[in-house]
């Protein structure tokens, strides 16, 4: 009996053991069971990437020896737009670590921290999918001063509000199982749409490597590792951002951030915060943050502390006008849609601003016509005009001007030039089609057609050129007279746009080469008309004065009856002396002779100036030289005068 007893008590007892031990198996595998179960990994059909062209967003940390560049995407999961960020020193198989930090960021869920929901796997890589913060980070927040102005919206009260959200978030932090941050920064902290600030990127101490920045605390630069009073010291440094709206560890004696971590390594280097600049309200805030980066970590305030004190100065503020914590925040979220309308507006009026001067250049460089077509439907077809006239006119001696002038003469010269025939051009209903070198075209009749008007347009135009010149002078070669010739011809002719870059409005047709022929074939300071143009005239109620020139002969087209249009009836037009047909042909030969003395002229003029600076008497001889040269010019060169002036410089 006494041995039966035995034999039951050992079994009894290996049966207790056995359970024993089956129970612990039990539970351990149980724990590891949901250990694996508890993180969640999200399907990847379930998380759609948003438009990866437009939403890669790269967040640039460097470093003083190297630059490490994190690329985050924006996806959509769970009815919600989230944020994807790479989980490196992973291939989607994690290791126990990892995956105890996992299920410790599911665990936390609070309004002032950003929401873990789990992870992906996509051929790039494995992500964790977190909330997303509509704003940007803290830090852009903080740059971007013209739509979060300081007066009217991040006022002093909503500073203390940003620095409340970040100690009640890391005082949540510290107390849960993840206890410490060691990355906070103003990066790592992200707005949401209710301009609430909510801190990002903790408890992944086996996905991201932790660095020496200028948020890091000086004994975690001298030696490795973190700590949750080094995320104190990190507050501290956020808090002089948002009081400042300066850059990260904003100093006047210190721009370099290597210098600025050396010295924070070696001694009691802290950036600016003057305390005896600060108002009654902001001491108590500045005191707390030169407490919270203070270099002896023990003396630093915990984040409990620093929440108790933030809080305080906020009721103060809403005591004083009588609001409650939720008034403030409507109140908040008031301000900043009253900025934002006032933000739309402005940057409306720059919209219209640029779209006014974009359509501007547009209707500079192509007809108004042209250019509605092209906005609505991407086309200009080819068009053919019945009837339409075209003016030529070009500088008589151009290319003797420009052996004797500089190029930046000649750039302002035809600039000059132009610009003045740009003048008439606005006043009559034509279209300047291109300048090409000293060519100058208009036409008129197109792309709107004007039925006889086109003739009268361009003759009125060509007679207000003619008589611009007699005030044109050149700056260079300011008693040197300037010729130009001018043809007329009216006819059909076809009208497109030409090219995809730069585009042309060109014209084509017989017209356009017998318009320039009458142009080539006619003389200085003359209109040289068409037959068919007169005729035009002719059928109109204006009354225009021409006298025939009789039959010329027009390269490619034989001999033409052609006129010389010299006024119109009922006007004044003060029109320059044309020369003669024999001083014609003297010009070119004579135009270099004359530029010569000019320049010449013009130094000695420049030689006297100087001896008359230095108290030398030579207005005498100055004078004799004046009229010396004077008497030296052709006599033809003096026709085009008024008042004794040379009036043609075209």
């Amino acid at each position: 009996l006494a041995m039966n007893s035995i034999i039951v008590a050992v079994l009894a007892v290996m049966v207790v053991i056995v359970a024993t031990i089956a129970f612990i198996f039990y539970r351990q595998n149980r724990k590891d069971r949901l250990l694996r179960k508890r993180w969640s990994h999200i399907n990847s059909d379930l998380v759609a990437l948003l438009d990866i062209e437009h939403n890669i967003i790269s967040l640039k940390i460097e470093e003083e020896r190297e630059q490490e560049k994190l690329q985050i995407r924006r996806a959509f999961y769970d009815k919600k737009i989230v944020i994807l960020k790479e989980l490196k020193n992973s291939d989607g198989n994690f290791n126990k670590t990892q995956t105890i930090e996992l299920n410790a960021l599911l665990h936390i869920d609070y309004y002032n921290l950003t929401k873990f929901y789990g992870t992906v796997s996509f051929d790039e890589g494995v992500f964790g999918v977190f909330e997303y913060g509509e704003r940007g980070s803290l830090r852009y927040v903080l740059n971007d001063k013209v739509s979060y102005p300081e007066d009217t919206f991040m006022d002093w009260e909503f500073k203390i509000s940003v620095m409340y959200d970040i100690a009640k978030g890391m005082s949540y932090l510290h107390a849960s199982n993840i206890q410490v941050h060691g990355r906070l920064k103003s990066t790592n902290c992200v707005v949401d749409n209710r301009m609430v600030v909510k801190i990002t990127d903790f408890g992944c101490n086996a996905f991201l490597s932790s660095s020496k920045d200028l948020w890091t605390a000086p004994e975690h630069l001298r030696n490795q590792g973190t700590s949750q009073k080094g995320d104190v010291y990190s507050f501290a440094i956020i808090s002089q951002e948002i009081v400042l709206r300066k850059c990260t560890f904003y100093t006047k004696s210190c721009s370099s951030r290597s210098e600025k971590l050396s010295r924070v390594m070696t001694s009691y280097f802290r950036p600016d915060l003057d305390v005896q600049m600060a108002s009654e309200k902001e001491l108590e805030v500045y005191m707390l943050i030169k407490s919270c980066w203070d270099e002896d970590p023990e003396r630093r305030p915990d984040f409990k502390k620093v929440e108790n004190c933030l809080e305080k100065n906020i009721r103060k503020i809403h005591n004083q006008d009588n609001e409650s914590y939720m008034d403030h925040m409507i109140r908040r979220l008031q301000n900043y849609s009253r900025n934002l309308e006032h933000l739309v507006e402005e940057r409306t009026a720059l919209y219209k601003a640029e779209r006014d001067r974009a359509h501007f250049l547009n209707f500079m460089l192509l007809p108004r016509p042209v250019v509605k077509s092209l906005k609505e439907t991407g086309v200009v077809e080819p068009e053919l005009f019945d009837e339409v006239t075209i003016y030529f006119s070009d500088i008589v001696g151009f290319t003797t001007l420009c052996q004797y002038s500089t190029p930046m003469e000649v750039v302002d010269m035809l600039n000059d030039i132009y610009k003045g025939f740009d003048s008439i051009v606005d006043h009559h209903d034509v279209y300047k089609v291109e300048t090409i070198g000293d060519a100058y075209m208009v036409a008129s009749g197109l792309p709107r057609r004007n039925g006889n008007r086109h003739a009268v347009d361009i003759c009125r135009m060509a007679l207000d050129i003619l008589s611009f010149m007699g005030t044109f002078q050149l700056r260079h070669l300011p008693s040197i007279s300037v010729w130009i010739r001018i043809g007329v011809h009216s006819g059909p002719c076809a009208a497109g746009v030409v090219g995809m870059k730069m585009p042309r409005y060109c014209l084509f047709g017989d017209t356009v080469n017998t318009a320039s022929r009458m142009e080539s074939s006619g003389h200085p300071l003359r209109i040289h008309v068409s037959e068919p143009t007169i005729h035009i005239l002719q059928r109109t109620d204006c009354k225009f004065e021409y006298e025939i020139r009789g039959e010329t002969y027009l390269k490619g087209k034989g001999t033409e009856t052609t006129y010389w249009l010299t006024g119109e009836t009922g006007e004044d037009y003060d029109l320059p002396t044309p020369p003669t047909t024999e001083n014609v042909q003297r010009l070119q030969q004579d135009l270099a002779h004359m530029i010569l003395a000019c320049l010449e002229h013009r130094k000695r003029g420049s030689v006297r100036r100087r001896k008359v600076h230095t108290g030398a008497d030579e207005d005498d001889k100055g004078r004799e030289s004046e009229v010396d040269s004077e008497d030296g010019h052709p006599e033809y060169l003096q026709l085009a005068t008024v008042d004794n002036t040379l009036s043609t410089f075209l």
